[in-house]
């Protein structure tokens, strides 16, 4: 039996974890509801932690720093609410870039660039990628290291491990944690992060952090929360392990002629820049490629109604670190503003009604049951979905570009 989500046998159990606390019955017949349920969550949190240790064991970790990293930890309320939104996902791509694009954060970030030239310059010898782009991403997680968070890691992945949807993503980075504790890089108490888990100046995330991150200075120490070349250094080695390539940039804005065949948009559609040229594609507000041997793909944010851009695999790299068009572009863009370059050619469509995610749920199913295959109802839009909707739009003789709008979704409800 079950009153309020909490078991007959942990109400049963109360006076006895409450007799445990120093605390007598009169305690337990004033606790009201919400307090009973903290104190079962509590226990089952207690009872995770204790399940968890023998995992821990195996992969090395001594019982005095498992201890001594689970000390007094209980789940955090916050994180609960957190695990439902991502800006990435839910704001306009135009909003999104001009907040993270701002003036303030371009002039910031060239002081910044030439306050740590000496060890972007080395980072860029030693990786190879361009240091406007290591730079970027340092102004984009944590506006050049002005807030890392201050959340304790292994509460916030504890409790995303403990309970919610992202469980399995927790309990890993959770072990990983540890492990980062157990090689002495950090000390618990300087253990902090964000509500995710993610860390320092460019917002590792354990696992990556395990694999990737470097000791620039040589001090024998990986800190990426107090060493901005170990940081920096870190991010470029990062990039490099996900393909990024040296001399060559992550891609173009670019204008396309006059009956331009969108169909040829998306992954599926790398060619050389040479070849795309040929096609009548050329570089917005210049001249020349200066690449013609790079091979790119076309990316249209908002389909035919805004900016777009040639990309290359370099462009994939900044994804493999965020896997949003909406983030890789606003570092793409936030890094060739830092090296001097202007602004977007082309305006974004800001009167365009974009839609919800409830309403993407809604459209890859009309399209799914038209035959439109969207590889799921997930509410978020992937190569898939836009590769269905480019199809459905050749159908019915609209522009394929892959962009759903209102109009669109209006007319798979009609069943046109």
């Amino acid at each position: 039996m079950k009153i309020s989500g909490i078991s007959l046998g942990s109400i049963v159990a109360i006076p006895v974890l409450l007799a445990g606390l120093g605390l007598g019955a009169n305690a337990s017949r004033s606790l009201d509801i919400g307090a009973l349920e903290t104190l079962s969550r509590n226990a089952a949190f207690d009872q995770f932690v204790a399940d968890l240790w023998p995992e821990a064991r195996r992969q090395g970790i001594s019982p005095v720093l498992y201890r001594t990293a689970f000390a007094g930890v209980t789940p955090d309320p916050r994180i609960f609410a957190r695990q439902t939104s991502q800006a990435e996902f839910a704001t306009p791509i135009w909003t999104y870039i001009a907040k993270r694009v701002s003036a303030d954060r371009i002039s910031r970030g060239k002081s910044m660039v030439q306050t740590h030239a000496q060890a972007l310059r080395a980072v860029e010898r030693r990786f190879g990628v361009d240091k406007f782009v290591v730079a970027s991403i340092w102004g984009m997680e944590t506006n050049y290291g002005s807030f890392t968070g201050e959340m304790s890691v292994i509460r916030s992945l504890a409790t995303m491990a403990f309970s919610g949807g992202r469980r399995t993503y927790g309990r890993k980075q959770l072990l990983g944690a540890l492990d980062i504790l157990q090689s002495g890089d950090i000390s618990p108490g300087q253990f902090k992060g964000s509500w995710a888990g993610a860390m320092g100046h460019t917002q590792f995330i354990p696992l990556t952090y395990n694999a990737y991150a470097v000791d620039m200075t040589g001090d024998g120490k990986r800190d990426i929360w107090n060493s901005v070349p170990d940081a920096l250094g870190s991010t470029a080695n990062y990039l490099k392990k996900r393909g990024w390539k040296n001399n060559m940039p992550w891609g173009w804005e670019v204008s396309l002629p006059r009956g331009f065949n969108y169909r040829m948009a998306g992954k599926k559609g790398e060619r050389s820049v040479e070849q795309w040229r040929k096609t009548g594609v050329r570089p917005a507000g210049r001249r020349d490629f200066g690449a013609d041997n790079a091979r790119a793909r076309l990316l249209l944010p908002v389909g035919r109604h805004g900016p777009a851009f040639l990309v290359t695999r370099n462009f994939d790299a900044i994804l493999a670190y965020n896997r949003s068009n909406s983030y890789a572009l606003a570092v793409a863009h936030l890094a060739d503003r830092l090296a001097g370059a202007g602004p977007f050619v082309a305006n974004w469509p800001t009167d365009l009604r974009i839609l919800s995610r409830s309403d993407n749920r809604e459209l890859q199913k009309l399209l799914s049951a038209r035959g439109f295959d969207t590889g799921g109802t997930s509410g978020t839009v992937g190569p898939r979905t836009r590769r269905a909707i480019s199809r459905y739009q050749h159908r019915i003789g609209v522009t394929p570009d892959g962009y759903a709008d209102a109009r669109l979704l209006e007319r798979l409800r009609r069943g046109l």
